[in-house]
């Protein structure tokens, strides 16, 4: 698969833009909440600027569906560029405990200049951004141990700003997921959807589900002998695969035809949800997977 064609940028996201720029000059410092299985992918380009310099942690989110080892390649890799970094499973509370020590570590030197002028304990505002279906609002409930933003599996679900108090003297500015006006990179558009971040509705899931086949027989073959009962050869396609695959559950039509597109909607579904294992999609030596 070259390239796939997904647009995707509905008007709230627009809006969501112009709100981060007004709010960014009353806050403290950045989170972004990346999916630990696309870091780079899942990272709004537009962050940058629209960050302005500010003080920055970034969450590796949903840990627990992705390589450790790749997982510990892209912590170093994020603070070896200057970022604070915290791991976590956001849905089971895996380090989000951590979360407010880790906000005055990022703004210790902010913390002492307060405490010098008389100000210890002043409130400390820090924006949580992320793409859409990151777990950003399950990340900020389980940070402020109580339900506060809404949450579901699926894009697009905040669409609101909407301020959450974590303590005394840290509260949380939550945002609407918000991507980019167009994906460049073809393997940016095949990781994001992977993961969710898009509607399974604007794609070709079969077209995905091939090629995220033909990554896992390259990259992750035991897990598709363990899972499929399917023998990765070189010669195969992801589509050869998936047809493999189909034919091993027994989705067989009349005439012999493998029912392809019910065997895409069960790797998908078994891919996001941890059931064929931990992967991770690109890598941060080359910064992407081919």
């Amino acid at each position: 698969m070259e390239k796939m064609n997904i647009q995707w940028y509905p008007g709230h996201m627009t809006k969501t833009r112009r709100m981060i720029q007004e709010q960014m000059k009353h806050m403290d410092a950045v989170c972004e909440i990346l999916d630990a299985r696309a870091p780079l992918s899942s990272r709004n380009p537009d962050v940058e600027e629209l960050t302005a310099g500010k003080p920055r942690l970034i969450v590796l989110n949903r840990v627990d569906l992705a390589d450790p080892a790749a997982t510990r390649a892209w912590g170093a890799w994020f603070r070896g560029r200057g970022f604070a970094v915290l791991e976590c499973n956001a849905r089971q509370g895996q380090g989000t405990r951590q979360f407010p020590d880790a906000v005055r570590s990022l703004l210790a030197d902010k913390l002492a200049a307060y405490a010098e002028k008389g100000q210890a304990g002043r409130m400390l505002r820090v924006m949580i951004l992320g793409i859409p279906n990151v777990g950003k609002s399950t990340f900020i409930n389980q940070v402020a141990r109580r339900k506060t933003a809404r949450a579901e599996d699926r894009p697009g679900v905040t669409r609101a700003r909407q301020w959450v108090p974590v303590d005394q003297s840290l509260e949380l500015l939550d945002t609407p997921g918000m991507l980019w006006p167009k994906f460049e990179d073809p393997g940016v558009a095949f990781r994001l959807a992977c993961t969710g971040a898009v509607r399974d509705e604007i794609m070709d899931l079969e077209e995905l589900a091939a090629r995220l086949m033909a990554y896992l027989g390259e990259r992750y073959p035991r897990a598709l002998a363990e899972r499929y009962k399917v023998e990765a050869e070189a010669e195969d396609s992801g589509y050869d695969l998936l047809m493999k695959a189909g034919r091993k559950r027994g989705f067989v039509l009349r005439g012999g035809e493998i029912d392809t597109e019910r065997m895409a909607r069960i790797l998908l579904d078994e891919f996001r949800g941890g059931k064929l294992g931990r992967f991770t999609l690109e890598v941060p030596e080359a910064g992407y997977a081919k």
